[in-house]
């Protein structure tokens, strides 16, 4: 879904999901209503100086005032969170990509996770610090605020009580939530990476059941949601962990199909596929002046059906990674799942020396399970 560029911080860009776009609304309405207002109101009046006036609160348009300022609230106390994992990154070296608000809090997209326990650890503790932090400032201003104004009483007073849920919530080790990437990096003490990933993965499977469940029994499409997107994001990092542990030492350079004598990118279709049927390959560099332009492969030509006419530079992918040969293969993958690309150019001091494709992954990927299924228990100790 799109995002749209709202801020930057430290030059890391905010952005809005249109799902908070359309959300945003529907959560002024919920916070707004009677019912929600009288009972925050109950909770406020605990810590407050003064007693909020519930008739004031309720007069009027005055609850759409008071939903529309929690909500914006409530996202700019999540944004101060994901900004806060974005800071301890940022120590350690790390950049965030971007931090995104969407339908259900925020994503802070940092450039890679540390492998390293405690600044994993410490990572993930900052934004719940973040927003105890918040929490402790807008409870400042509830203390600060005259009784003869309510509206900012109780809106300030409300934020104090969502960034406390917030950060106690943020802490259940479900992972990939902040709580799970503690209990993984403190279970990365003890063990290898990739099985503290699969433990706190697994756990976090389990949350996910335990909120789909609560789902379905109070009718909540939030907590069904939250349940899918917890569910699929620990097995999605757990999967990439495993790859990563499995690829660990193996570079471009290892999976990489060198010597492919290069297609003219003014050569017909119709000839590279003689070629092709011939040389028992679907994937090309495509030269051009001397110099490697792009990849061509067979899914490439498919479509066209004047293959006489059409030439090998009218249908070559250009935008193909081009990687050093000494680049980890896990990176490489990444790269080519970013780029949509199903093959990468490999070079060495800007020239190329081979190429990788789909079918090169996949064989680098069984020889590595197949030879860890080779070694002897006794010999991997």
């Amino acid at each position: 879904m799109r995002n749209y560029d709202i801020a930057s911080v430290w030059g890391i860009p905010i952005r809005i999901n249109i799902s908070l776009i359309v959300f945003l609304p529907v959560l002024a309405w919920l916070i707004g209503s009677g019912e929600q207002i009288a009972f925050y109101a109950d909770i406020i009046d605990g810590f407050a100086p003064a007693t909020l006036d519930r008739d004031a609160l309720a007069a009027g348009n005055t609850p759409w005032l008071v939903g529309s300022a929690a909500a914006v609230g409530l996202f700019a106390s999540v944004a101060v969170h994901e900004l806060g994992h974005a800071w301890a990154a940022r120590r350690y070296g790390i950049h965030t990509e971007s931090i995104t608000l969407w339908l259900l809090g925020g994503l802070a997209s940092l450039q890679s996770m540390p492998r390293e326990w405690n600044r994993e650890l410490w990572i993930a503790l900052a934004g719940p610090a973040a927003s105890v932090v918040t929490a402790a400032a807008c409870y400042a201003v509830v203390l600060a605020l005259p009784g003869s104004v309510p509206v900012a009483t109780f809106v300030f007073g409300w934020l104090v009580v969502t960034n406390v849920v917030l950060t106690v919530f943020n802490l259940l080790p479900a992972f990939p939530m902040d709580g799970g990437r503690v209990l993984r990096a403190l279970l990365a003490r003890s063990q290898p990476y990739a099985t503290a990933t699969r433990t706190a993965a697994r756990i976090g499977s389990l949350f996910a059941l335990g909120f789909a469940i609560l789902g379905v029994l109070s009718f909540s499409p939030l907590l069904l949601l939250l349940a899918l997107f917890v569910y699929a994001a620990a097995t999605s990092e757990s999967r990439l962990v495993a790859l990563d542990a499995l690829l660990d030492g193996v570079t471009a350079a290892d999976a990489m199909t060198a010597g492919v004598e290069g297609v003219a990118a003014d050569e017909s279709i119709s000839a590279l596929l003689d070629r092709m049927m011939t040389e028992r390959r679907t994937t090309y560099p495509v030269t051009e002046a001397g110099s490697v332009v792009g990849v061509v492969s067979l899914g490439d030509l498919r479509a066209k059906r004047n293959r006489e006419a059409t030439t090998v530079g009218q249908v070559v992918d250009a935008e193909v990674p081009r990687v050093e040969r000494d680049l980890p293969l896990f990176e490489v993958i990444a790269l080519m799942n970013r780029s949509g690309a199903d093959a990468a150019v490999v070079e060495e001091r800007g020239e190329t020396v081979g190429v990788i494709t789909a079918a090169d992954l996949a064989t680098a990927l069984q020889v590595r399970r197949e030879a860890g299924s080779l070694v002897s228990p006794r010999a991997a100790m």
